[in-house]
């Protein structure tokens, strides 16, 4: 059994780049060897389905919600560890949100961006301490954390909304951030 629930959003397409799917598939490989759980969207396309057909592959518990209405655009996943099927989009987040330790945001869009803003608001709200980590493949979060910075210095958030978010260059960096947050 899992000690610890890695909640993953990210893309239900694979991006431009080839090293965003290399480094879902080296992400989600990763799972069953530090015994965690992955906690994502249920989808099995794009870096959603690379990082859950990665960590069912390492012999990893899945835990996939999604909501009635992307069952067939983001083809569910439904031979996961838990498959959860929600009304909308909000359950999804919240159930996504209520079992999970952490949460590391790949690269995506709206959606992710989205699911990241939430949460984010929610630590600066002190409604969870939760870590919060990007992955920056090929600084791909770079433009995200330059807004984030901007905010704060135009006054609309205090500095400590950085300390909020950590940023991993890589997998492995990834995964020492992750480590050491859940120790």
């Amino acid at each position: 059994m899992a000690t610890r629930s890695i909640c993953v959003f990210c893309g239900s397409r694979s991006g431009t780049d080839a090293a965003y799917q290399a480094a879902a598939e080296a992400f989600g490989a990763s799972f069953a060897e530090k015994n965690w759980r992955l906690v994502y969207g249920a989808g099995d396309v794009g870096l959603m389905g690379a990082v859950a057909n990665a960590a069912q592959a390492s012999g990893a518990e899945t835990f996939g919600v999604i909501p009635t209405h992307l069952l067939e655009w983001e083809v569910g996943k439904t031979d996961l560890t838990n498959f959860i099927v929600t009304e909308n989009m909000h359950e999804r987040k919240k159930v996504m949100f209520m079992n999970c330790d952490a949460i590391v945001v790949l690269p995506g869009g709206a959606g992710s961006l989205d699911e990241f803003f939430e949460v984010l608001t929610w630590r600066q709200l002190k409604l969870h301490a939760k870590p919060i980590v990007l992955l920056n493949v090929n600084g791909f979060w770079d433009p995200l954390m330059g807004l984030v910075d901007h905010v704060i210095a135009q006054g609309f958030a205090d500095a400590s909304l950085r300390d909020f978010v950590q940023v991993a260059g890589d997998v492995s960096e990834l995964q020492a951030m992750l480590d050491t947050a859940l120790a």
